[in-house]
Protein backbone atom coordinates (compact mmCIF):
# COMPACT_ATOMS: atom_id res chain seq x y z
CA UNK A 1 0.00 0.00 0.00
CA UNK A 2 2.65 2.08 0.69
CA UNK A 3 4.12 2.32 -2.60
CA UNK A 4 0.41 3.14 -4.04
CA UNK A 5 0.74 6.00 -1.48
CA UNK A 6 3.80 7.63 -3.02
CA UNK A 7 1.99 7.85 -6.56
CA UNK A 8 -0.77 9.69 -4.87
CA UNK A 9 -0.75 13.73 -4.52
CA UNK A 10 -0.97 15.35 -1.10
CA UNK A 11 -3.96 16.98 0.61
CA UNK A 12 -4.29 19.71 2.22
CA UNK A 13 -5.06 18.87 5.74
CA UNK A 14 -8.77 18.31 7.21
CA UNK A 15 -10.17 20.59 10.07
CA UNK A 16 -10.63 18.43 13.24
CA UNK A 17 -14.01 16.75 13.60
CA UNK A 18 -15.93 14.67 16.30
CA UNK A 19 -14.42 11.34 16.23
CA UNK A 20 -17.14 8.68 15.12
CA UNK A 21 -17.40 4.99 14.10
CA UNK A 22 -20.68 5.60 12.01
CA UNK A 23 -23.28 7.68 11.65
CA UNK A 24 -25.49 5.62 13.43
CA UNK A 25 -23.57 5.72 16.62
CA UNK A 26 -23.61 9.70 16.44
CA UNK A 27 -27.52 9.95 16.22
CA UNK A 28 -29.03 7.51 19.01
CA UNK A 29 -32.70 7.89 19.43
CA UNK A 30 -32.24 11.84 19.64
CA UNK A 31 -34.13 13.82 16.48
CA UNK A 32 -31.98 14.57 13.24
CA UNK A 33 -32.80 18.18 13.68
CA UNK A 34 -31.99 19.76 16.99
CA UNK A 35 -31.36 23.01 17.95
CA UNK A 36 -27.58 24.14 19.46
CA UNK A 37 -27.28 27.69 19.66
CA UNK A 38 -23.89 26.82 21.62
CA UNK A 39 -22.62 25.58 18.23
CA UNK A 40 -21.03 28.41 16.70
CA UNK A 41 -19.34 26.30 13.56
CA UNK A 42 -22.40 25.48 12.32
CA UNK A 43 -24.00 28.63 13.00
CA UNK A 44 -21.82 29.86 10.38
CA UNK A 45 -22.67 26.65 8.09
CA UNK A 46 -26.63 27.66 8.47
CA UNK A 47 -26.04 31.31 8.04
CA UNK A 48 -24.66 30.57 4.88
CA UNK A 49 -27.33 28.43 3.48
CA UNK A 50 -29.88 30.58 4.13
CA UNK A 51 -32.24 31.50 1.10
CA UNK A 52 -29.75 29.85 -1.56
CA UNK A 53 -30.68 28.73 -5.10
CA UNK A 54 -31.15 25.21 -6.50
CA UNK A 55 -27.89 25.65 -8.28
CA UNK A 56 -25.56 27.31 -5.44
CA UNK A 57 -26.95 24.28 -3.16
CA UNK A 58 -25.62 21.56 -5.58
CA UNK A 59 -22.28 23.23 -5.75
CA UNK A 60 -21.90 23.44 -2.47
CA UNK A 61 -23.49 19.93 -1.15
CA UNK A 62 -22.69 18.16 -4.48
CA UNK A 63 -21.43 14.82 -2.13
CA UNK A 64 -25.25 14.20 -1.64
CA UNK A 65 -27.01 15.79 -4.36
CA UNK A 66 -28.86 13.15 -6.77
CA UNK A 67 -28.75 13.08 -10.33
CA UNK A 68 -31.29 10.31 -11.22
CA UNK A 69 -34.65 10.69 -13.10
CA UNK A 70 -36.51 11.40 -9.74
CA UNK A 71 -34.43 14.57 -9.16
CA UNK A 72 -33.89 16.46 -5.54
CA UNK A 73 -35.13 14.65 -2.90
CA UNK A 74 -36.86 12.21 -5.14
CA UNK A 75 -39.78 14.82 -6.06
CA UNK A 76 -38.86 15.77 -9.24
CA UNK A 77 -41.31 16.33 -12.27
CA UNK A 78 -41.40 12.67 -14.24
CA UNK A 79 -42.17 12.06 -17.50
CA UNK A 80 -45.35 10.11 -18.96
CA UNK A 81 -43.22 7.28 -19.60
CA UNK A 82 -41.76 7.17 -16.12
CA UNK A 83 -44.82 7.44 -14.53
CA UNK A 84 -46.71 4.61 -16.34
CA UNK A 85 -43.42 2.37 -15.45
CA UNK A 86 -43.72 2.96 -11.48
CA UNK A 87 -47.92 2.40 -11.74
CA UNK A 88 -46.72 -1.02 -13.48
CA UNK A 89 -44.68 -2.13 -10.80
CA UNK A 90 -46.81 -0.40 -7.80
CA UNK A 91 -49.44 -2.93 -8.48
CA UNK A 92 -47.24 -5.71 -9.92
CA UNK A 93 -43.94 -5.80 -8.95
CA UNK A 94 -43.79 -4.09 -5.57
CA UNK A 95 -46.35 -6.73 -4.17
CA UNK A 96 -44.46 -9.66 -5.14
CA UNK A 97 -40.75 -8.24 -3.56
CA UNK A 98 -42.82 -7.00 -0.74
CA UNK A 99 -44.07 -10.83 0.03
CA UNK A 100 -40.51 -12.30 -0.98
CA UNK A 101 -38.41 -10.07 1.30
CA UNK A 102 -41.02 -11.06 4.25
CA UNK A 103 -40.44 -14.62 3.50
CA UNK A 104 -36.62 -14.64 3.46
CA UNK A 105 -36.90 -12.30 6.81
CA UNK A 106 -39.28 -14.97 8.50
CA UNK A 107 -37.01 -17.81 7.36
CA UNK A 108 -33.80 -16.26 8.57
CA UNK A 109 -35.86 -15.50 11.74
CA UNK A 110 -37.07 -19.05 12.65
CA UNK A 111 -33.22 -20.30 11.55
CA UNK A 112 -31.82 -17.90 14.45
CA UNK A 113 -34.87 -18.64 16.88
CA UNK A 114 -33.76 -22.55 16.47
CA UNK A 115 -29.90 -21.59 16.64
CA UNK A 116 -30.04 -19.49 19.91
CA UNK A 117 -32.86 -21.65 21.63
CA UNK A 118 -31.65 -22.19 24.99
CA UNK A 119 -28.67 -20.24 24.77
CA UNK A 120 -27.22 -17.49 26.58
CA UNK A 121 -26.52 -14.32 25.10
CA UNK A 122 -22.55 -12.88 25.28
CA UNK A 123 -22.86 -9.53 27.94
CA UNK A 124 -20.13 -7.78 29.57
CA UNK A 125 -20.98 -7.50 32.97
CA UNK A 126 -20.01 -3.54 32.55
CA UNK A 127 -21.73 -3.04 29.92
CA UNK A 128 -25.84 -1.89 30.02
CA UNK A 129 -29.09 -4.19 28.81
CA UNK A 130 -29.01 -4.22 25.19
CA UNK A 131 -25.55 -4.81 24.14
CA UNK A 132 -26.06 -8.49 24.49
CA UNK A 133 -24.62 -10.60 21.14
CA UNK A 134 -25.13 -14.19 20.49
CA UNK A 135 -22.27 -13.82 17.76
CA UNK A 136 -19.93 -15.60 19.60
CA UNK A 137 -21.59 -18.97 19.41
CA UNK A 138 -19.46 -21.52 18.58
CA UNK A 139 -19.91 -24.65 16.60
CA UNK A 140 -22.66 -26.19 14.94
CA UNK A 141 -25.13 -23.40 15.70
CA UNK A 142 -22.81 -20.32 14.74
CA UNK A 143 -22.03 -22.03 11.09
CA UNK A 144 -25.59 -22.66 10.49
CA UNK A 145 -26.42 -19.07 11.12
CA UNK A 146 -23.68 -17.60 9.09
CA UNK A 147 -24.22 -20.24 6.24
CA UNK A 148 -27.07 -19.35 5.87
CA UNK A 149 -26.87 -15.49 6.52
CA UNK A 150 -24.69 -15.49 3.63
CA UNK A 151 -27.03 -16.96 1.14
CA UNK A 152 -30.44 -15.53 2.60
CA UNK A 153 -28.66 -12.13 2.25
CA UNK A 154 -27.39 -12.73 -0.94
CA UNK A 155 -31.86 -14.39 -2.01
CA UNK A 156 -33.10 -10.67 -0.21
CA UNK A 157 -30.45 -8.80 -2.53
CA UNK A 158 -31.98 -10.75 -5.39
CA UNK A 159 -35.52 -9.88 -4.48
CA UNK A 160 -34.28 -6.21 -4.61
CA UNK A 161 -33.44 -7.06 -8.05
CA UNK A 162 -29.54 -7.34 -7.76
CA UNK A 163 -29.39 -10.14 -9.57
CA UNK A 164 -26.30 -9.90 -10.76
CA UNK A 165 -23.28 -8.81 -8.37
CA UNK A 166 -19.98 -8.15 -9.81
CA UNK A 167 -16.55 -8.25 -7.29
CA UNK A 168 -13.20 -7.38 -8.20
CA UNK A 169 -10.50 -8.40 -6.54
CA UNK A 170 -7.12 -6.27 -6.67
CA UNK A 171 -3.79 -7.95 -6.02
CA UNK A 172 -1.51 -7.23 -3.86
CA UNK A 173 0.85 -4.96 -5.18
CA UNK A 174 4.22 -5.79 -5.78
CA UNK A 175 7.54 -4.15 -5.21
CA UNK A 176 10.26 -4.26 -7.70
CA UNK A 177 12.16 -7.22 -5.60
CA UNK A 178 8.57 -8.88 -6.07
CA UNK A 179 7.89 -8.46 -2.48
CA UNK A 180 4.41 -7.15 -1.26
CA UNK A 181 4.18 -4.27 1.24
CA UNK A 182 3.46 -6.81 3.64
CA UNK A 183 7.19 -7.89 2.94
CA UNK A 184 5.34 -11.41 1.52
CA UNK A 185 5.36 -12.72 -2.07
CA UNK A 186 1.53 -13.51 -2.50
CA UNK A 187 -1.62 -12.54 -1.12
CA UNK A 188 -2.70 -15.68 0.83
CA UNK A 189 0.89 -15.13 2.56
CA UNK A 190 0.16 -11.73 3.62
CA UNK A 191 -3.49 -12.49 5.00
CA UNK A 192 -2.07 -15.38 6.97
CA UNK A 193 0.18 -12.75 8.46
CA UNK A 194 -2.51 -11.04 9.96
CA UNK A 195 -5.78 -10.98 9.73
CA UNK A 196 -7.80 -7.84 9.36
CA UNK A 197 -9.90 -6.63 12.56
CA UNK A 198 -12.39 -4.50 10.39
CA UNK A 199 -13.96 -4.11 7.14
CA UNK A 200 -13.65 -0.56 5.73
CA UNK A 201 -16.31 0.34 3.12
CA UNK A 202 -17.48 3.67 1.11
CA UNK A 203 -21.01 4.51 2.72
CA UNK A 204 -23.86 5.21 -0.20
CA UNK A 205 -27.05 3.48 0.97
CA UNK A 206 -28.78 0.95 3.42
CA UNK A 207 -27.88 -1.64 1.08
CA UNK A 208 -24.17 -1.74 1.82
CA UNK A 209 -25.34 -3.75 4.68
CA UNK A 210 -26.84 -6.42 3.08
CA UNK A 211 -24.50 -6.58 0.19
CA UNK A 212 -21.61 -7.01 3.04
CA UNK A 213 -23.81 -9.89 4.93
CA UNK A 214 -24.10 -11.43 1.80
CA UNK A 215 -19.90 -11.33 1.08
CA UNK A 216 -18.84 -11.46 4.89
CA UNK A 217 -21.67 -11.91 7.21
CA UNK A 218 -19.48 -8.56 10.01
CA UNK A 219 -20.68 -7.12 13.11
CA UNK A 220 -21.43 -3.30 12.51
CA UNK A 221 -22.65 -0.35 14.70
CA UNK A 222 -26.55 0.03 14.91
CA UNK A 223 -29.11 1.93 16.87
CA UNK A 224 -29.84 0.39 20.37
CA UNK A 225 -33.72 0.70 19.50
CA UNK A 226 -32.60 -1.84 16.85
CA UNK A 227 -32.28 -4.77 19.05
CA UNK A 228 -36.46 -3.99 20.02
CA UNK A 229 -37.37 -4.53 16.32
CA UNK A 230 -39.41 -7.71 15.47
CA UNK A 231 -37.29 -10.41 14.00
CA UNK A 232 -34.75 -7.43 12.72
CA UNK A 233 -33.71 -7.46 16.67
CA UNK A 234 -33.20 -10.94 16.73
CA UNK A 235 -31.22 -10.88 13.68
CA UNK A 236 -29.08 -8.04 14.51
CA UNK A 237 -28.02 -9.78 18.14
CA UNK A 238 -27.13 -12.81 15.77
CA UNK A 239 -24.45 -10.31 13.86
CA UNK A 240 -23.11 -9.56 17.06
CA UNK A 241 -24.13 -5.94 16.26
CA UNK A 242 -23.32 -3.40 18.93
CA UNK A 243 -25.38 -0.99 19.66
CA UNK A 244 -25.25 3.24 19.98
CA UNK A 245 -26.75 4.36 23.42
CA UNK A 246 -26.46 7.66 25.60
CA UNK A 247 -23.52 6.56 27.34
CA UNK A 248 -22.86 5.41 31.17
CA UNK A 249 -21.98 7.97 33.83
CA UNK A 250 -20.14 5.03 35.35
CA UNK A 251 -15.86 5.68 34.91
CA UNK A 252 -15.65 1.70 33.98
CA UNK A 253 -18.04 2.04 31.39
CA UNK A 254 -16.41 1.40 28.03
CA UNK A 255 -18.83 3.07 25.62
CA UNK A 256 -19.47 1.96 22.35
CA UNK A 257 -15.93 3.00 21.00
CA UNK A 258 -14.00 0.64 23.42
CA UNK A 259 -16.55 -1.94 22.79
CA UNK A 260 -15.30 -2.06 18.66
CA UNK A 261 -11.90 -1.55 19.18
CA UNK A 262 -12.11 -4.56 21.54
CA UNK A 263 -14.16 -6.45 18.80
CA UNK A 264 -11.59 -5.24 15.75
CA UNK A 265 -8.66 -6.46 17.94
CA UNK A 266 -10.94 -9.96 18.86
CA UNK A 267 -11.14 -10.45 14.84
CA UNK A 268 -7.46 -9.40 14.46
CA UNK A 269 -6.39 -12.21 16.77
CA UNK A 270 -9.32 -15.20 16.56
CA UNK A 271 -10.04 -16.43 13.41
CA UNK A 272 -13.26 -17.77 14.21
CA UNK A 273 -14.52 -14.12 15.76
CA UNK A 274 -16.65 -11.89 13.45
CA UNK A 275 -15.08 -9.10 12.09
CA UNK A 276 -16.31 -5.17 11.95
CA UNK A 277 -18.04 -3.73 9.46
CA UNK A 278 -17.53 0.33 10.10
CA UNK A 279 -18.31 3.40 7.31
CA UNK A 280 -15.35 5.80 8.39
CA UNK A 281 -17.35 8.91 6.34
CA UNK A 282 -20.38 8.64 9.05
CA UNK A 283 -23.10 8.92 6.69
CA UNK A 284 -23.60 8.30 3.47
CA UNK A 285 -22.94 9.87 -0.21
CA UNK A 286 -24.28 9.87 -3.79
CA UNK A 287 -21.35 7.43 -4.33
CA UNK A 288 -18.95 9.93 -6.24
CA UNK A 289 -17.34 11.50 -3.10
CA UNK A 290 -15.22 10.06 -0.27
CA UNK A 291 -15.70 11.89 3.06
CA UNK A 292 -13.26 12.61 5.60
CA UNK A 293 -12.82 9.70 7.60
CA UNK A 294 -13.25 9.41 11.22
CA UNK A 295 -10.72 7.64 12.91
CA UNK A 296 -12.53 5.47 14.88
CA UNK A 297 -11.79 2.33 12.98
CA UNK A 298 -8.62 2.99 13.16
CA UNK A 299 -8.01 3.02 16.52
CA UNK A 300 -6.85 -0.15 17.21
CA UNK A 301 -4.28 -0.37 15.24
CA UNK A 302 -4.72 -3.12 13.40
CA UNK A 303 -5.11 -4.63 9.47
CA UNK A 304 -8.39 -2.69 7.78
CA UNK A 305 -9.97 -4.77 4.63
CA UNK A 306 -11.27 -1.92 2.11
CA UNK A 307 -13.84 -2.01 0.09
CA UNK A 308 -15.62 0.19 -2.71
CA UNK A 309 -19.15 0.25 -3.27
CA UNK A 310 -20.88 1.49 -6.62
CA UNK A 311 -24.02 1.55 -7.89
CA UNK A 312 -24.39 2.17 -11.23
CA UNK A 313 -28.08 3.01 -12.28
CA UNK A 314 -30.48 4.54 -15.07
CA UNK A 315 -33.58 5.60 -13.52
CA UNK A 316 -33.16 5.08 -9.57
CA UNK A 317 -30.09 5.76 -7.97
CA UNK A 318 -29.63 3.32 -5.04
CA UNK A 319 -28.02 6.32 -3.38
CA UNK A 320 -29.42 7.25 0.48
CA UNK A 321 -28.45 10.94 0.40
CA UNK A 322 -31.40 13.34 0.28
CA UNK A 323 -34.73 11.34 -0.08
CA UNK A 324 -37.21 9.65 2.31
CA UNK A 325 -36.55 6.38 3.83
CA UNK A 326 -39.98 5.08 2.55
CA UNK A 327 -39.71 7.31 -0.44
CA UNK A 328 -36.80 5.35 -1.22
CA UNK A 329 -37.61 2.04 -0.89
CA UNK A 330 -40.82 1.96 -3.04
CA UNK A 331 -39.04 3.43 -5.46
CA UNK A 332 -36.21 0.97 -5.36
CA UNK A 333 -38.47 -2.17 -5.18
CA UNK A 334 -40.44 -0.43 -8.54
CA UNK A 335 -37.02 -0.91 -10.17
CA UNK A 336 -37.08 -4.03 -12.51
CA UNK A 337 -33.39 -4.26 -12.44
CA UNK A 338 -30.74 -2.72 -9.62
CA UNK A 339 -26.94 -2.75 -10.00
CA UNK A 340 -24.24 -2.65 -7.23
CA UNK A 341 -20.25 -3.46 -8.18
CA UNK A 342 -17.44 -4.02 -5.47
CA UNK A 343 -14.14 -3.62 -5.41
CA UNK A 344 -12.16 -5.52 -3.13
CA UNK A 345 -8.58 -4.46 -2.26
CA UNK A 346 -5.47 -5.89 -0.79
CA UNK A 347 -5.59 -5.45 3.14
CA UNK A 348 -3.97 -2.84 4.53
CA UNK A 349 -1.66 -3.20 6.93
CA UNK A 350 -0.39 -0.13 8.80
CA UNK A 351 3.15 1.29 9.43
CA UNK A 352 4.10 1.69 12.61
CA UNK A 353 3.45 5.80 12.38
CA UNK A 354 -0.07 5.24 11.04
CA UNK A 355 -0.67 3.22 14.12
CA UNK A 356 0.70 5.79 16.38
CA UNK A 357 -1.34 8.03 14.69
CA UNK A 358 -4.73 7.14 13.61
CA UNK A 359 -5.92 10.28 12.20
CA UNK A 360 -2.69 9.30 9.50
CA UNK A 361 -4.12 5.86 8.99
CA UNK A 362 -7.67 6.86 8.49
CA UNK A 363 -6.35 9.90 5.63
CA UNK A 364 -3.99 7.41 4.04
CA UNK A 365 -6.91 4.65 3.65
CA UNK A 366 -9.17 7.26 2.63
CA UNK A 367 -6.55 8.49 -0.24
CA UNK A 368 -5.83 4.74 -1.49
CA UNK A 369 -9.60 4.16 -1.93
CA UNK A 370 -10.33 7.48 -3.74
CA UNK A 371 -7.47 6.67 -5.85
CA UNK A 372 -8.17 3.09 -6.70
CA UNK A 373 -12.39 3.83 -6.82
CA UNK A 374 -11.58 6.93 -8.73
CA UNK A 375 -13.66 8.81 -5.95
CA UNK A 376 -13.54 12.47 -5.34
CA UNK A 377 -12.44 13.73 -2.21
CA UNK A 378 -14.58 16.14 -0.35
CA UNK A 379 -13.64 17.91 2.97
CA UNK A 380 -17.48 18.59 4.11
CA UNK A 381 -19.21 15.76 6.38
CA UNK A 382 -22.27 15.16 7.75
CA UNK A 383 -22.86 18.40 9.39
CA UNK A 384 -23.12 20.10 6.42
CA UNK A 385 -25.10 17.14 4.73
CA UNK A 386 -28.03 18.50 7.86
CA UNK A 387 -27.53 21.97 6.87
CA UNK A 388 -28.21 20.85 3.43
CA UNK A 389 -31.86 18.81 4.19
CA UNK A 390 -32.85 21.64 6.22
CA UNK A 391 -32.21 23.81 3.58
CA UNK A 392 -34.24 21.48 0.89
CA UNK A 393 -37.24 21.20 3.41
CA UNK A 394 -37.24 25.17 4.21
CA UNK A 395 -35.61 24.75 7.58
CA UNK A 396 -33.16 27.73 6.94
CA UNK A 397 -34.71 29.95 10.43
CA UNK A 398 -32.86 26.94 12.08
CA UNK A 399 -29.68 28.16 14.54
CA UNK A 400 -28.01 24.54 13.82
CA UNK A 401 -29.44 21.08 12.28
CA UNK A 402 -26.24 19.25 13.95
CA UNK A 403 -26.46 17.38 17.68
CA UNK A 404 -23.67 17.15 19.74
CA UNK A 405 -22.07 13.74 20.28
CA UNK A 406 -21.31 11.58 22.64
CA UNK A 407 -18.07 9.95 22.33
Amino acid sequence: MESELQKLPPETPQPTRPESLDESSTKDDRPLLKPDPTNPRLQVLQSQSSNPSIDELEKKYAPYVRHDVYGIMGRGELPLAEKVLLGFALVTLVPLRVIGAMSVLVVYYLICKICTAFSVPNREEEEEEGLEDYAHLGGWKRAVMMKSGLFLARVMLFVFGFYWIPETYRPIDLNANGKSNNENGSKEQAEELERPGAIVSNHISYLDILYHMSSSFPSFVAKRSVAKLPLVGLISKCLGCVYVQRESKSPDFKGVSGVVNERIREANKNKSAPMMLLFPEGTTTNGDFLLPFKSGAFLAGAPVQPVILRYPYQRLSPAWDSISGVRHVILLLCQFVNYVDATWLPVYYPSQQEKDDPRLYAENVRRLMAHEGNLILSDIGLAEKRVYHAALNGNNSMPTVFHQKDD
